[in-house]
């Protein structure tokens, strides 16, 4: 299976606008891509049966009416929930970033789709300004599929609506506890004033992942902003964005190879 190309559906909407970005990423990570726009997912949803890997990428859905990513959420619920519930359930990694991460909250698919009703909310950045910068972060030890070994790299974002407010303090250490924080802005460096740093959050599979800053825009060296001065100095920082994709992958992969062995077994 280390050939293996998972086949990774992208779903995008009016406002998107990183879909092209992510199909990338993830096609230098070994995928094979499709990008649907959401209504024709709704009329065909055997696309989401078909993924081995379903990303929600970031922009401004329906022109963030309302609240970021509302619109876009309120129409998966209605008719794509169960599909979605599903993939998981059979073990689909599934990523969501920025408006895509701020989907997935207020689909309630993160952090706990257990619980009754949104569990977390992205709200207006503290500073009540829109925020396009480099930030630096860390991925602790966690149960996410998709950050595991990346350690401490810098990331762009660019949202407005990025603050991290779980429910309840309750909900916060029963995530810590439970491995749930997969990404955290560096101590000094929190750009929009989310709580205990969360940058990132995954579901209690470890295989869905939403956050805020971008890795589909640093796949490459040149994408850093001081990577000629990096390159004459003569230093060599891979592209952290990258290492997502490379590891939701090798998971599906492994997964593959996995189910494989007792078939060739039985033989």
């Amino acid at each position: 299976m280390a050939g293996m190309r998972p086949k990774t559906l992208i779903i995008r909407a009016a406002g998107t606008n990183c879909d092209r970005e992510l199909a990338h990423a993830f096609e230098l990570a070994g995928a094979l891509t499709q990008t649907i726009h959401l209504n024709e997912l709704i009329r065909e949803p055997g696309w989401v049966e078909q993924a081995e890997i379903i990303g929600f990428p970031g922009g401004f859905s329906y022109g963030d009416d309302i609240a970021a990513g509302r619109i876009f959420a309120n129409r998966l619920r209605r008719r794509l929930l169960e599909p979605l519930r599903a993939a998981v359930a059979r073990g689909t990694p599934i990523i969501g970033i920025c408006n895509g991460f701020q989907v997935l909250v207020k689909l309630g698919l993160l952090p706990d789709p257990d619980a009754a009703g949104q569990s977390a909310t992205l709200a207006d950045n503290v500073n009540g300004r829109f925020i396009d910068r480099w930030v630096r972060v860390e991925a602790p030890e966690s149960r996410c599929v998709w950050t595991r070994g990346l350690g401490k790299f810098e990331l762009p974002i660019a949202h407005g609506e990025g603050r991290f407010v779980p429910a309840s303090d309750d909900l916060l250490k029963r995530w810590t506890d439970a491995g749930q924080i997969a990404l955290r802005y560096a101590p000094d460096d929190n750009p929009n004033g989310s709580t205990a740093d969360i940058a990132g959050v995954c579901d209690a599979s470890g295989l869905v992942l939403g956050l805020m800053p971008h890795p589909e825009r640093y796949t490459h060296l040149t994408n850093h902003p001081q990577w000629t001065r990096r390159q004459a100095a003569g230093q060599f920082v891979p592209p952290a964005g990258l290492g997502f994709f490379v590891n939701a992958v090798k998971h599906v992969r492994a997964a593959a190879a996995a189910k494989a062995e007792p078939a060739v077994a039985a033989q």
